[in-house]
């Protein structure tokens, strides 16, 4: 096996680890049931899984942030899907044998998501990363989210790895701009939930990977 590339290895959550998609997706289906509307087909809700309850909901009644009645339903939403947050979501394939390597190869890796602790933290216990990952910084862990480098410099400093040996893997074009607002290389992970309007090649990345599979054999390249 090859030396692995970096000194670290950082990872967004949902859609880059972990596909959580129709969890979420069924959060939504079960506001929908609840007033006697028929199931939307989860494979609909996934492109706007990384927008979260903003994303889920437009899918499911067709409202933006702006409408009076979001708070509300965003509450019900998250309500849902905290009740039911580990039904179906499970590790990408090769994911699991991925994050096995580099901890055999003692390579430190760590998870950076704007997914708010109080959920982040329900689902890494719940499929077991807990006690694998070096660090985990949330969407509220620091005063700005991703896209800001905030958390994934602080996610550095806990870790006491240097941002320009290190890598983030990401779903979102979020995710790249924070990766290189800090100073870190990144990868796109084009098979999670990125948008259909803004496709991975064009997030500026300095990798692009369609796989899990992909991603261990940049690493250890």
């Amino acid at each position: 096996m090859s030396v692995c590339l970096f000194e670290s290895v950082f990872f967004d959550l949902d859609g880059t680890l972990v596909d959580t998609a129709p969890d979420l997706a069924g959060a939504a289906n079960k506001m929908r049931l609840d007033r006697l509307l028929p199931m939307i087909n989860k494979d609909n809700y996934r492109p706007h899984a990384s927008s979260g309850a903003r994303g889920l909901l437009s899918i499911a009644f067709g409202i933006t942030p702006e409408h009076r009645d979001f708070k509300i339903l965003q509450e019900e939403f998250l309500r849902n899907y905290e009740n039911e947050i580990h039904v179906e979501s499970k590790f990408f394939e090769g994911i699991d044998e991925l994050l096995t390597l580099l901890d055999d190869e003692k390579i430190p890796w760590g998870i950076i998501t704007n997914k708010h602790s109080r959920y982040t933290k329900r689902l890494v216990k719940s499929i077991g990363l807990d006690k694998r990952t070096n660090v985990i910084v949330s969407g509220d862990t620091t005063p700005h989210a991703k896209p800001h480098p905030d958390p994934i410099l602080f996610a550095t400093k806990l870790a006491r790895v240097n941002p320009e040996t290190s890598i983030y893997i990401g779903d979102d074009k979020r995710d790249i701009e924070a990766g290189q607002a800090a100073g870190m290389k990144t990868m796109a992970a084009a098979y999670g939930y990125w948008p259909n309007n803004v496709p991975p090649n064009e997030w500026g990345a300095d990798y692009i990977v369609k796989t899990p599979s992909d991603i261990k054999a940049i690493l250890f390249s």
